[in-house]
């Protein structure tokens, strides 16, 4: 049954504003525009979102009423820090004895460096009692006499015993300021690293407030009556109370949104995406199907701002060529060679690319080598030409080799990216295809060896792990990339607006973090449950909350992370896979023969395949698939036992399973990693150690299902 139900997702850049409609039941683009981000209005980025909005509907005919579903992405949090726009903070510790002296430290953290020559603006207050009300209000009037504009409490073990904070935030709330807690930004212990992460929250927090009520307005006032949800650093979305409450979680949210979109609509599994733009290419990975995620590194020191785990290496489509023309010229072929691409971009240099010009105006194309800005080496290759001169740049090399499929974003005339690298290939000594994959070669040498670093450190399944193609440039790195590194490679479908896309699809997300030793099942499912309920308050639809739960036996931490929908999703399903098609993916991702392969379980949205792989001297290996109803594989493992039942009879089962399955060494106790198939859902418990908190989650898992549901357990003994 299709609707006019549409799902809008908004992309606020530094430059533009991008807006996707995506139909909510097909996920299929409807429509797109873009705008210049509106900095300079009195309404700020507020504007150029309502703008886009209201171009958007107007585009594809619907109305106000039709979106079910609306988020953006900004990077205004992340520029405030960069630029040193911040208000000033007035932090207010609290203790006596020891804890004065740990408290009264922090004020050196208005030695924080926010961009060259700008500190954090800080001014410390220090009260022994929270509960001395005349003592609280004095701090108070000492830090706003000051200048501070937020104020931030603070504890030793808050996380533990919230009172003393949240009693001075009491009492300090007639001074009218936002203010916040810094057991509420983050429940891990580590007073100084809590306390800095709570102060960075806070010195942006006015300013997001304010933008926060602008959008909101805004969109009100539009018509549209769906909640507004704003992306997280880590993937997700948050409804806009969440963001008032904690706008460091939209700092860094700029990657996170392209890698959500491809992990929604290209159902990435397992590999590595790269978002390409003109300047730079930003790599994140996506494992097991879920993004990676870790503390992020703020102002240079770490923090618990949990973000996507994004390295950027600066090639993008308008990096330039670098070039050593030897003691040669273009008459003298053969002495010059390409040295590097980048990081100077054409955008940054104020030079049109070559590739881009009109076949007239590249006459007479002469080669040189320039400085483009003061500070950068001479050694930039350029055309001089009827037309004036012209950046040589990756997206020149990419055409010229046909590398740009039709339609995209970067394509252009390829006889003119021939013409634009010719003079180049004439002083190499080369024919024009030779230089135009030596430029290639020199920027994706550059973007893979990240790629190889990071495919280590996640320990990327190679036998499953793709190259996923985003941004506006992705024609220029992904396929020679692949070509380079033998993974297989593609660029994603509307991949110039695969951010607004990710915003428009993102799940909402929560993650709780608590450090308790000795953890209890008890401990750990309200852990889980606290999760939980935190997505279903910001609008997720209870039935379809998905919880991840990791126990980390070597620092006591239990971590749960939360996503869910804001409506149950009823995809189409016209263009499914069918058993064939399911069968072939299963087979080319375990690289055997598909008859080879065995259906070993299913739920009506999942098929299990498995193979046996014989090893000399070795007991067999068994390797298993999940494929989904689209043919895509969500789940993989080396060596797994498969086993089907239903939810009445799974308790018994899984509790034979596990006990079998658990080995016991000089690390302790470790509990086999186990996923559980489940309605249309994939259930990653992987993430306990102990037996009995594992059962207890998976018993959680199938409450309020009927026992004669299908279940399917994959289980997998760690080494």
């Amino acid at each position: 049954m299709t609707t006019h139900r549409i799902r809008v997702g908004i992309d606020v850049g530094g430059t533009f504003t991008d807006a996707v409609a995506v139909d909510a039941t097909t996920l299929s683009l409807l429509g797109q525009v873009k705008v210049p981000t509106s900095h300079h209005h009195e309404d700020g980025v507020a504007h150029g979102i309502v703008e886009a909005l209201d171009r958007l509907l107007r585009q594809i005919g619907r109305d106000p009423a039709d979106v079910a579903f609306l988020a953006h992405g900004t990077t205004q949090a992340t520029n405030a820090l960069l630029e040193g726009d911040v208000a000033t903070v007035g932090l207010i510790g609290i203790g006596t004895g020891p804890g004065a002296f740990l408290t009264s430290r922090l004020a050196a953290l208005g030695r924080l460096e926010l961009a060259p020559g700008k500190r954090l603006p800080l001014v410390y207050a220090h009260v022994a009692d929270p509960d001395d009300t005349g003592a609280v209000r004095t701090a108070v009037e000492q830090v706003t006499a000051a200048g501070a504009q937020v104020l931030v409490a603070t504890e030793p073990f808050a996380v533990d015993r919230p009172e003393g904070e949240q009693s001075v935030l009491e009492t300090a709330r007639t001074a009218g300021l936002p203010m916040t807690a810094a057991h509420e930004i983050t429940s891990l212990y580590g007073l100084h690293k809590r306390t800095r992460t709570a102060v960075v929250n806070a010195a942006i927090l006015p300013r997001m407030l304010a933008t926060a009520d602008l959008v909101d307005a805004s969109i009100t006032k539009a018509g549209i009556t769906a909640p507004l949800m704003v992306m997280r650093c880590d993937g997700g979305v948050m409804a806009l109370d969440e963001m008032r409450r904690r706008p460091l979680l939209t700092v860094l949210s700029g990657p996170a949104a392209g890698v959500a979109g491809a992990l929604m609509q290209e159902r990435i599994s397992e590999g590595v995406f790269l978002e390409t733009g003109g300047t730079s290419t930003d790599i994140s990975v996506v494992r097991r199907g879920k993004v990676a995620v870790r503390h992020a590194t703020m102002l240079g020191k770490s923090s618990y701002l949990n973000a996507l785990d994004v390295r950027t290496v600066g090639v993008g489509g308008g990096s330039m060529v670098r070039v050593d023309l030897g003691h040669g010229d273009q008459g003298r072929g053969g002495q010059a060679r390409v040295t590097a691409v980048g990081p100077r971009s054409a955008h940054i240099a104020g030079l049109p690319y070559a590739c881009f010009a009109d076949p007239e105006e590249l006459r007479d194309a002469t080669l040189a080598t320039v400085r483009p800005m003061p500070d950068d080496p001479a050694d930039h290759a350029v055309l001089d030409a009827a037309g004036g001169r012209y950046a040589i740049t990756m997206t020149c090399a990419a055409n010229a080799l046909g590398r740009v499929p039709e339609g995209d974003f970067a394509r252009c005339d390829q006889e003119v990216a021939k013409a634009a690298i010719a003079p180049l290939a004439a002083a190499l000594g080369v024919d024009v295809p030779t230089a135009a994959a030596r430029i290639l070669d020199a920027g994706a040498e550059q973007v893979k060896s990240v790629v190889d670093k990071i495919v280590r450190d996640y320990r990327l399944d190679a036998d499953t792990a793709i190259l996923v193609g985003g941004g506006g440039g992705a024609a220029t790195v992904t396929p020679h990339l692949a070509a380079l590194t033998g993974m297989e490679g593609r660029i994603a479908r509307h991949n110039e607006v695969i951010s607004p896309i990710g915003v428009a699809l993102a799940l909402v997300r929560e993650q709780i973090e608590r450090i308790i030793p000795g953890a209890t099942q008890e401990q750990i499912l309200a852990v889980r449950a606290e999760a939980e309920q935190a997505v279903v308050a910001q609008g997720a639809a209870a039935d379809g909350v998905e919880v991840e739960v990791t126990v980390d036996p070597q620092t006591s931490t239990v971590r749960a992370i939360a996503t869910g929908a804001t409506e149950l999703r009823t995809q189409d399903r016209s263009h499914s896979a069918d058993d064939g098609e399911r069968l072939a993916a299963a087979a080319a991702s375990l690289k055997t023969d598909p008859g080879r392969v065995s259906v070993l379980a299913g739920t009506p949205a999942h098929t299990v395949y498995g193979t046996e792989v014989r090893r000399r001297l070795r007991a067999p290996r068994h390797p298993v698939r999940v494929v989904d109803a689209d043919g895509v594989v969500r789940l993989h493992a080396a060596d797994a036992q498969v086993a089907a039942t239903t939810v009445g009879a799974a308790p018994e089962l899984l509790s034979n399973l596990v006990r079998e399955a658990t080995s016991y060494g000089d690390g302790g106790v470790r509990a086999p990693a186990l996923r559980l198939l489940l309605g249309s859902r994939i259930a990653d418990l992987s993430g306990v150690l102990d037996p009995q908190p594992l059962l207890a989650l998976a018993r959680s898992e199938m409450r309020d299902r009927a026992a004669d549901e299908p279940v399917v357990a994959v289980v997998e003994v760690r080494s």
